[in-house]
């Protein structure tokens, strides 16, 4: 480290955060990346610790004390490069990854952790400022034609990876615009979607197609499903005219709440709430939900809900309140017994800090209408005991709302693609592939793959990324033989 004494010495510096009241007028991001001073003194907190587990922490397994010492030494040209080869899209994982690294840091034993993600952030965008990011095209054809499915992060970096080989790669879309749900489910004020577009334009330079608007399968998505094809293809044809099929679609079906009254306008699924925002962020129709001077309540505590609550008090809403059927976990974690693992506690995001009431171990029993429209929910307060959730007595209660948005996670990916491949799922509806060894995340149909979502279920971006990665090398190793792409 060139700074051996910099964890003793420095303390922990975040990033800086537009005030509430500017950044609540509109959808662009709001925080601003650490000063090339502030990166510098954030690099030198990380330690020599001997065995870095941050690596392990991290999903892609990013080279992580050896960029912070570059960052450190002024070298951000070499750190991009380092940061690079683990990871496609740190622009995206700078921004939005819960940073399960810095967990996973040794300095977080007893000391806050190495601003790890802070420092990615500021390296992808002084990359960015400086035209370092630039395409990578194979210097020689293989002749092999890839199909990917789904454009999020798993079915972008495999396209990435596998063309950089000299595979002629087409990345396939139900959605009128690339990215998945890096597009169309997380808030522009999260992600600017001009950082898609900029990706974008190094793949299309790297030999990659996009082919939007087309659904592979046979039968549509169900409900709470959005679906823009005006085309669609058989996995038949997909098989004939491809070498090998990448299935990287994500776990889009989302977990619903069977209670009477669920038929009520106002109920809606979260994402029928947010990829409609963001489609009006980007030019196109009005997103046909409006809560402006509204109450609204989100069912389910996590990221999801986290955004409906962002994307409400930039409507405007009345009131928003949050509530999650599991008790409030602690504000802060027993770190000798949690360490280096990902710890359960009470997280606050920018958007709770905007304006949200929230209550948890909360049970809704009913939607409450007039009309056929919402205007309440019949909730109760319930109690685990042995592991089992009951009822307390007495502690009935109702909410007045106008919308209540169901932000409860997703149960798989899309049955109806994966019946259409005739691919073999796990007990929990996903893409049955084994991720080592010979013939990993090949399914069980010839030379159709699965990864990210698709495979392992409802996970986070930077899972996606490793994952596509990961899937692009077997696939590579398929059609070659032996592959050049690192793991």
């Amino acid at each position: 480290m060139g700074k051996p004494t910099g964890f003793m010495e420095f303390a922990r510096v975040g990033e800086s955060y537009a005030p509430v009241e500017q950044r609540v007028k509109d959808y662009r991001e709001f925080i601003e990346h650490l000063t090339d001073a502030e990166a510098k003194q954030q690099g030198a907190r990380c330690m020599d610790c001997g065995i870095p587990f941050c690596n392990n922490g991290c999903p892609v397994n990013n080279i992580i004390p050896d960029w912070n010492d570059l960052v450190y030494r002024g070298d951000w040209k070499q750190a991009l490069e380092v940061l690079h080869s683990t990871n496609n899209f740190p622009e995206v994982t700078g921004r939005i990854c819960p940073a399960p690294c810095e967990a996973a840091c040794t300095l977080n034993i007893n000391n806050d952790a190495v601003g790890i993600k802070s420092i990615e952030h500021a390296i992808i965008d002084k990359g960015g400022e400086n035209g370092w990011v630039v395409p990578q095209p194979a210097k020689k054809k293989t002749g092999k034609k890839v199909a990917v499915v789904g454009s999020g992060p798993a079915g972008l970096a495999a396209a990435q990876q596998l063309a950089r080989v000299g595979h002629a790669v087409t990345v396939f879309e139900k959605n009128s615009r690339i990215g998945g749900l890096l597009r169309y489910g997380i808030p522009d004020f999260k992600l600017d979607k001009r950082l898609i577009d900029w990706r974008m334009a190094q793949l299309a330079a790297e030999g990659v197609k996009f082919q939007t608007n087309t659904f592979i399968g046979k039968d549509a998505p169900g409900k709470g499903i959005i679906n823009d094809a005006k085309k669609t293809i058989s996995p038949k044809q997909l098989q004939k005219e491809f070498d090998a099929v990448i299935l990287a679609g994500g776990a889009e079906q989302p977990r619903d709440l069977p209670v009477p009254g669920r038929e009520l306008q106002g109920v809606h699924y979260a994402l029928e709430f947010l990829i409609p925002q963001n489609k009006q962020v980007a030019g196109d129709a009005k997103n046909p939900i409006n809560v402006q001077g509204k109450h609204v309540v989100v069912i389910g505590g996590g990221d999801t809900g986290s955004d409906c609550v962002g994307t409400s008090n930039r409507h405007g809403a009345a009131s928003i309140t949050q509530i999650e059927v599991m008790p409030c976990a602690p504000e802060q974690e027993n770190k000798p017994q949690i360490w280096p693992y990902w710890p359960l506690k009470l997280r606050t995001s920018s958007s709770h800090e905007e304006g949200c009431a929230r209550d948890w171990a909360i049970a809704t029993k009913e939607f409450v209408g007039e009309n056929g429209v919402l205007k309440a929910i019949k909730a109760v307060r319930v109690e685990f005991k042995d592991g089992k959730m009951n009822e307390v007595p007495g502690s009935e209660f109702e909410l007045q709302v106008d919308f209540v948005f169901l932000a409860m996670g997703f149960t798989n990916p899309l049955a109806q693609v994966l019946d259409a491949f005739a691919v073999e799922k796990d007990a929990r509806g996903n893409a049955k592939a084994s991720t080592e060894g010979a013939g990993c995340y090949k399914t069980s149909v010839k030379k159709v793959f699965a990864a990210g979502d698709m495979r392992r279920g409802q996970s986070l971006v930077v899972w996606a990324i490793r994952e596509g990665r990961q899937a692009a090398r077997a696939v590579d190793e398929f059609l070659m033989g032996s592959s050049v792409l690192p793991r």
